[in-house]
Order: structure tokens, then C-alpha cells, then sequence
């Protein structure tokens, strides 16, 4: 009170800040109220005196909500820890509250990963939700458990699939349980009969399927691809067959030319084949030789699949003259949980000789100049792209970093879920017996920036609090001191992405202007 001007945060624990904004306090949680002819009651908080947020943060997704039909049992996922523990597990559980007892309970208790989005069975005698298994691996499996609430007994139905089971949902019967699932770098709908345990794939084709509903007999979805925003579609769960709801975006599509998506196979360097996205610019002419660029995916365990986004837009970089080179490397999900779990402690070893191995393969084709290659990413793909410009033996000729990892070790004593470096780097820095983390922090991009002498543009955004902005600033010096041409783009609003509308048009201009100047000189 004696001093108004003051601004200052104080924090006696870790978690403080978390994805994009700073915790004050103040928590998330989950109310009921009653309704009646169109009146709503006093509003009761269910978790009053708790410290945690429900639904979860940072995203606070209501799919992690559910009522029972009966409306008198709620269940949520939370996890019920704070500060320091918050930040280094990952184990969330599935609780209960019941209505009239005024009491709630843990149906997951002992089980020490994420457990996430639950949901009742028609008859509200069963409860269904996503399940990993491995305590700290945010990007485990995606198991789909089935509980019965009058015995008790868990059921693990998708245990002899090999790939995650997301977007749960009950048919209308109740007899089986409709999710989505990743496949060779595409997200289809299955369904799994409850009794037998059978689970068959509905759709099929390059596309995504990122949300449905069943709806009297029939599934209402979303569906995108490459080359086709997010539109809406009903499906048919018995054959598959889909009719299309929404033209959105019909106008625009009638007036413009997309770029041809294909697909090839390409052999790694370990004798394994790996699926590479290739896309063409809307006027593709074979005997012309283009620039291309390596699109290095984040995550690192999110699917190069076919996504439409206005940020990572690759029928917009088609479209300025480029081929598009997009592997699904190494600890990527949709090829099973062996290729997607071999990143882990792995970072500098075999994904980014898969990266090396696309391009290498794509350059080989006489329609591509191969004295003008590029590579971009943001995240873990900024990071691909600051390890790369120290390893390239002069592949590349221009790079783009957007809020990459550039020193592990100051990334991993900032990052927020500090679960995740715990697990993918293989545990601490100061672990000096570590042999998996040694090896991680032996080969963080920094220790190979003398190397560096191809032209980087480093973008960032001040309210990521996932990757700090200061990773790309020490890059930017680095470069700047070696004499490297670089240019850093600082969004003082924006967070790990960049989802200001006009923030985004700069960024898009910025990023063609950079690959343009080094490229198509």
C-alpha cells in the first residue's frame, strides 16, 4: 500500500507461469448449478479449497468434463498437485463427484500417467477415457480404458493396437466406442466392439478427421487436409460412406490452384522406410528446376499429417514457387509406438538422419535445384533447424528457426513442464552420471554454432513460456557475432505460436521475404 507503482511477481515454487500466462493464485474449477423452466440456481464450486484447475491448465479443455446421463454423477481429470510436483509429472487421474453425497472419488488411483477426457456409456453404467501409462511421457500411447462403476473393474480394449485411440466416443447402443486414431500420417475414425474387442477403421484417404459426434445413427465430423480447410462431413459407421455439409470455403477453392500433395517412401539410413509428405507448387512444370524446403516438424511427437493451417501453411509455400519436403522422421505418432517412442533421449541421432535422408532422396529429382535447399521449423522443428545448421556439410542455403530449443540446458532450467525434458532429454543437466542426458546436453545446438555459416532467420515470441524467447536470442547473437547474415523477429504478444491475424500476415511476409533473398537470388 505505501507503494503504488510497485510491479513485481514473487514465487516460492516452481509452476508460476504456465504455457502464456503467470499464475496469480487463482484456479480453474468446476461449478454446478440447478436447472429448472429456464432458471438457473445458486452455483455450487465442487472443489472448493482446492489448488489446482479443473479443467486442467493451460488449456482448460471442457472435453475433460462429462456428466453421467442421469445428471448426478460428474466426472473430470485433474491433477491434484502443485508447484514443483506440478511441474514434473504428468499424472492426472479421473475423479467422480456425486451430486446428492456431495462426495468425490479416484477411479484411476495408481495410475501414474495422463488420464484424460472421460465419458459415460449411454446407460451411465460404464465410464470410457484416454490413458498413458508411463509416468512424465506426455506423448505415450493413448490407451482407451472402460471402466464398469458397479464393480469396479477397469478394461484396457485397445491393447493389441498399436497406435492412440483419441476423441472418444459412445455409440448410440452403447456396444461400441468410436475414436480417432492416427495412420501412416493420416487421422481416421475406428470403431472397437466393447464384447469382442474388434476395432475397425470407418474412413480411409489422405485426410484428417480431428472431431466427430454420433448423431441418431450417423457420425457428424470434421475433416481437413492438405488442401482443404476444416469442413464438415457426416459419415456413415457401417460403410464408411460420407457426404459433405459444409462448403465454407467452395468460392476461394474455384478461384485458385492448390499444389499436388504426393506421397513416396524413403529408406533410412537404418534400413527401416519412412513416409515423406512431397508437395509440388500449383503449376508445376518438370523441366523447370525449383528451391525447396525441409519442413521440420515440432512436437517432437505430433504427426506430420494432413493439417491445413494458416501458420505452417505448405500449399502457401507451394504456392510461392517452393517444393515442400515433409517427412514424418523418427518419434513421430501414426507408425506405432516403436518409431514414435525412438526419439526420446535421441535427440541429435537418428531423426535428424532422417531429415538428411529426405531431402537427400528429393534433391535427386531433376526438377529441384539442389544448390537451393532450405530448412524451417518452430519448436522442436527450430531446434531440427538450429542442430542442422551446425551438421549440413553445406546442404542448406538459407534456415528458419521459430521458438527452437537452442541450449538445452538453459531451456530445460526455464521450460515450465519440466516432466518433459525429465523424459525426453533423459533427466537434469547437473546429472552428471546420466549417460542418456549427458549425451542429450553433449549435442545442444549452441555447442556446434562455430560451425554455423548459413544464413538464419530466428523469429520468437515473448509470451512463450514453453521455449523462452531467450533461446532465440542467444542464437541471434551467436550468429551475429560469427558474421552469419541472420535477421530476428521479436512478436512482443505472441506466445509459442503466432495467432494475431496481422502478427501472422508479417510473419508470413517475413518468412517468404528471407527464403526469396537467399533462394531465388
Amino acid at each position: 500500500p505505501d507503494m503504488p507503482k510497485v510491479n513485481i511477481r514473487i514465487a516460492n515454487d516452481m509452476m508460476y507461469r504456465h504455457w502464456n500466462y503467470w499464475r496469480d493464485g487463482s484456479f480453474s474449477h468446476i461449478f454446478i448449478a440447478s436447472y429448472s423452466d429456464g432458471q438457473i440456481g445458486e452455483a455450487k464450486d465442487i472443489m472448493e479449497g482446492e489448488a489446482w484447475d479443473a479443467p486442467m491448465s493451460p488449456y482448460f479443455s471442457d472435453s475433460d468434463i462429462a456428466w453421467s446421463p442421469c445428471g448426478k454423477v460428474l466426472a473430470y481429470a485433474c491433477k491434484k498437485y502443485y508447484g514443483k510436483n506440478l511441474a514434473t509429472t504428468t499424472n492426472s487421474d479421473i475423479y467422480l463427484y456425486h451430486v446428492d453425497e456431495n462426495l468425490t472419488e479416484n477411479i484411476t488411483e495408481g495410475m501414474m500417467g495422463y488420464d484424460l477426457h472421460p465419458t459415460f456409456s449411454p446407460d451411465g453404467k460404464q465410464v470410457a477415457w484416454q490413458s498413458m501409462e508411463t509416468p512424465g511421457y506426455e506423448s505415450d500411447k493413448h490407451r482407451l480404458f472402460v471402466m464398469n462403476l458397479k464393480t469396479g473393474h477397469r478394461m484396457y480394449i485397445t491393447k493389441g493396437f498399436d497406435q492412440n485411440a483419441d476423441n472418444i466416443a459412445w455409440s448410440g447402443c452403447g456396444s461400441n466406442i468410436i475414436f480417432t486414431s492416427g495412420i501412416n500420417a493420416t487421422e481416421q475414425i475406428y470403431k472397437v466392439n466393447l464384447k469382442t474387442k474388434e476395432i475397425r477403421k470407418i474412413t480411409d484417404g489422405w485426410h484428417n478427421y480431428t472431431w466427430f459426434a454420433p448423431a441418431k445413427g450417423t457420425l457428424v465430423a470434421q475433416k481437413m487436409s492438405m488442401s482443404m480447410a476444416t469442413e464438415l462431413f457426416t459419415i456413415n459407421p457401417e460403410t464408411g460412406e460420407e457426404t459433405q455439409l459444409t462448403f465454407i470455403n467452395k468460392n476461394i477453392y474455384d478461384n485458385i490452384k492448390m499444389g499436388e500433395v504426393t506421397q513416396r517412401w524413403v529408406k533410412t539410413t537404418d534400413g527401416k522406410q519412412m513416409l515423406v509428405w512431397v508437395i509440388l507448387p500449383p503449376n508445376f512444370d518438370p523441366n523447370k528446376e525449383y528451391p525447396a524446403l525441409l519442413y521440420c516438424q515440432g512436437g517432437p511427437q505430433s504427426a506430420v499429417s494432413q493439417f491445413f493451417s494458416y501458420r505452417w501453411n505448405f500449399q502457401i509455400m507451394a504456392a510461392n514457387d517452393y517444393v515442400i519436403v515433409a517427412p514424418n522422421r523418427r518419434g513421430l505418432p501414426s507408425f506405432g509406438q516403436e518409431w514414435n517412442a525412438q526419439i526420446s533421449g535421441d535427440y541429435s541421432g537418428q531423426n535428424i538422419k532422417d531429415y538428411l535422408s529426405a531431402i537427400d532422396n528429393v534433391k535427386q529429382e531433376p526438377w529441384v535445384d539442389e544448390d537451393r535447399l532450405g530448412a524451417v521449423g518452430a519448436s522442436y522443428g527450430g531446434y531440427s533447424v538450429y542442430y542442422l545448421a551446425g551438421v549440413h556439410e553445406n546442404r542448406f542455403k538459407a534456415f528458419i528457426a521459430h521458438n527452437g530449443m537452442f541450449n538445452f540446458e538453459s531451456f530445460f532450467a526455464s521450460t515450465e513442464e519440466t516432466f518433459f525434458p525429465n523424459h525426453d532429454f533423459g533427466g537434469p543437466y547437473w546429472d552428471k552420471d546420466n549417460k542418456v542426458a549427458q549425451r542429450t546436453y553433449a549435442n545442444s545446438p549452441h555447442k556446434l554454432v562455430h560451425k554455423w555459416d548459413t544464413p538464419i532467420m530466428i523469429i520468437v515470441g515473448e509470451h512463450d513460456y514453453r521455449i523462452a524467447y531467450t533461446e532465440g536470442l542467444q542464437a541471434f547473437n551467436a550468429a551475429q557475432l560469427l558474421g552469419v547474415p541472420s535477421r530476428l523477429l521479436v512478436f512482443p504478444d505472441e506466445t509459442h505460436f503466432v495467432t494475431k491475424p496481422q502478427n501472422a500476415v508479417v510473419w508470413q511476409r517475413e518468412f517468404f521475404s528471407w527464403l526469396d533473398e537467399w533462394l531465388k537470388k
